[in-house]
Order: structure tokens, then C-alpha cells, then sequence
């Protein structure tokens, strides 16, 4: 009997020396086995133990209660969180799933030096630490709105981060360089025109085709603000939408002849840009198109009735940076027309 080997059971001697048998299979409760393997009293009970139907979840019996990981389980399921928009739920789901090393410590007593532990744990990854920051924090407020605990340690706990300007801008001649490089007709003119035309996120412009379009507008709406939008199509974008087949639902499809998925689609445009000497991204586009509107002489609210911005603050930027060069033009051309009435006068 003892050279019989049966899946899933696992055999311990206890501390009196006895031979223990459980059934252990992935997904569920523990089952101890009488007897001895092969006898008919372990084998019935083996037969009926595999026959059984009672499951556990793998969150349930992996989850202490009150724990982060408890916290996050409960906060997946909240009303705020099904609020989000699916991108931002994606997000915080890949955050949370980084904070699995803090899953079993106790909501309930952790303190301020223990949240500054773990942002500083994140030192050299500034934007993680503060995107950690930020999901720790609302699962500790889920944790007071329960009544676990009474107040925050995360409040006043902040990541300070590098000054950047973020992704950069495109500009003219690296534009003029993927037009000259894609001509219309290919795919990635199609993007780039797509980007330019609508100022959209990639999220958004992987989900448009000839059904968003009506009346010479690009009728969208935004994933991430769930704003609606009207756009007009420009000469190029009107060109580049005449060139591609028409049986689609989307304009953009992958080379496997599915839609795109956000991730996909700038991971595809970056290698378009490589293949021709160029670093740019979809969102480098993005900014791309509110600043050739701000230096057209658009408004901070017109810029934004395209790109679907909702703080008029951020779009501020680009007006201010066309502003300043318009300024600093006829400031120049002031001074050279007075240093030439000066040279006339002196002659």
C-alpha cells in the first residue's frame, strides 16, 4: 500500500508519529483521508473527496481580513471605483497588483514612518512611488468609510517629483519628415492625421471610423472624460480617410487585421518613428495640435473644445508659449526698424 501514488494527496507525519493524508487540490479546502492509501476506507473517501464541489475563491482564502489585499478586494468592488473610467480602473488595477508585497499588513495599524517606508522604497521611481501613494490612500479612506480605522496616516505624506515637461512636443520638421516618409495612403499617414486633426488620446483614436463620421465632423466621445465632441475634418485627414478601404468599423487596424488596443497602437506608432529616424509618441501629436491652434491665435477654451481638456489651465500653456514668440517677433522687428530710422537719420 505504501507504493501507491494518488494525485493531489499529500502525506505528513504529526508529531506523535503518525501518518496524515490530505487531499489538496488548487481552489480547495483541505480534505483529510482516513486510513491508509489502497484500503477501502481511504480509497471511498479519496473517490468522494474528488467528486466534491465545494470551492473556494483564491482572494477568499489567500485574503486576511482587514488587510491592504482585504481593502483592495473591498475597494474593487465599491461604487466609486466602478465611477472610474475603464482606462483609469486598468491603471489602478496594475498599481494594486504591484502593492501584493503589503497584502497581508494590517490596515488598521499602519502608521505615518511605515507609509514613509514605503514611499521611500520607491526612490528611484518618483512617479510609481506617487502612484502608490495615491491607491494606498484610498484604500485607507475605504478603510475609515468601514469604520477599520479613524484617521489617515498617508495625509500630508507627498511625492515630490523631478521638474519635466512632461512628453515632449512634436515640432514642424519632424512632422514634415514622417509626411515626407508615409505618404497618404499608408497607415501611419492615417495615424499621424488622425492625431493631428482630432488632438486624441490613443484610447480614442483607436476606436474611430467612418460611423464617427457626419456632416464633415468627427463626432467622439472621450473614454477618459466621457466628454462628447464634434471635430471638423481637416483637408489632410479628409485625403487620408479617402485612401483606405471602407469595410471596417475602425480606420486603424493591427497587423494582425484586428482593432488596436491603445497599448498596441503606440507601441506600433513608436516603430513607425524609429524606422524613420524619429523618437516622437501619440501624445507628443497630441500637444503637437493644441500648440499649432494656440499659434494660430485659438483660445484657451477653443483649443480645448477640440482636445476635450477639462482643465482650462493645462491648455493655458500653449497659448502662453505662442504668445510669448509672437511677442518676442514683433519685438524684434521693432527694434531693427528702429535701429534703421537711426542709420537713416545719422547718414
Amino acid at each position: 500500500m505504501a507504493s501507491i501514488r494518488l494525485k493531489f494527496v499529500k502525506a505528513y507525519v504529526d508529531r506523535h508519529g503518525k501518518a496524515r493524508h490530505y487531499l489538496r487540490q488548487p481552489g480547495r479546502k483541505p480534505v483529510a483521508l482516513p486510513g491508509l492509501p489502497g484500503s477501502d476506507e481511504f480509497m471511498a473517501a479519496y473517490a468522494a473527496a474528488l467528486a466534491g464541489t465545494e470551492r473556494v475563491e483564491v482572494a477568499e482564502r489567500r485574503t486576511r481580513a482587514g488587510s491592504i489585499g482585504a481593502m483592495i478586494v473591498g475597494y474593487l468592488a465599491t461604487a466609486d471605483f466602478a465611477a472610474l473610467a475603464p482606462a483609469s480602473q486598468q491603471a489602478y488595477r496594475r498599481i494594486f497588483e504591484r502593492m501584493r508585497g503589503y497584502a497581508d499588513l494590517s490596515i488598521a495599524t499602519l502608521e505615518r514612518r511605515h507609509i514613509v517606508r514605503m514611499r521611500d522604497a520607491k526612490v528611484a521611481t518618483p512617479v510609481a512611488a506617487r502612484d502608490f501613494l495615491r491607491c494606498l490612500r484610498l484604500l485607507v479612506q475605504h478603510a475609515i468609510a468601514l469604520g477599520i480605522r479613524e484617521d489617515d496616516p498617508t495625509a500630508g505624506v507627498r511625492v515630490k517629483l523631478p521638474k519635466s515637461n512632461g512628453i515632449r512636443t512634436w515640432i514642424e520638421d519632424e512632422i514634415a519628415t514622417f509626411e515626407a516618409a508615409y505618404p497618404i495612403g499608408t497607415k501611419p499617414r492615417l495615424a499621424l492625421e488622425l492625431l493631428l486633426a482630432t488632438a486624441a488620446r490613443r484610447s480614442d483614436v483607436v476606436k474611430l471610423g467612418r460611423g464617427h463620421v457626419r456632416d464633415g465632423l468627427i463626432h467622439m466621445r472621450q473614454q477618459k472624460t466621457g466628454r462628447a465632441l464634434a471635430i471638423p475634418i481637416t483637408d489632410g485627414l479628409a485625403a487620408a480617410i479617402a485612401a483606405v478601404p471602407s469595410e471596417h468599423l475602425v480606420f486603424l487596424l493591427s497587423e494582425t487585421g484586428r482593432p488596436f488596443t491603445a497599448e498596441g497602437f503606440g507601441r506600433w506608432f513608436r516603430q513607425q518613428c524609429r524606422r524613420i529616424g524619429l523618437t516622437g509618441s501619440p501624445p507628443g501629436l497630441r500637444k503637437a495640435s493644441c500648440r499649432r491652434m494656440a499659434e494660430a491665435g485659438c483660445s484657451a477654451h477653443e483649443i480645448a473644445s477640440v482636445s476635450g481638456h477639462l482643465s482650462i489651465k493645462e491648455v493655458q500653456r500653449y497659448c502662453d508659449a505662442a504668445d510669448q514668440a509672437r511677442m518676442a517677433q514683433r519685438a524684434a522687428e521693432r527694434v531693427k526698424a528702429a535701429r534703421g530710422e537711426a542709420r537713416t537719420r545719422t547718414v
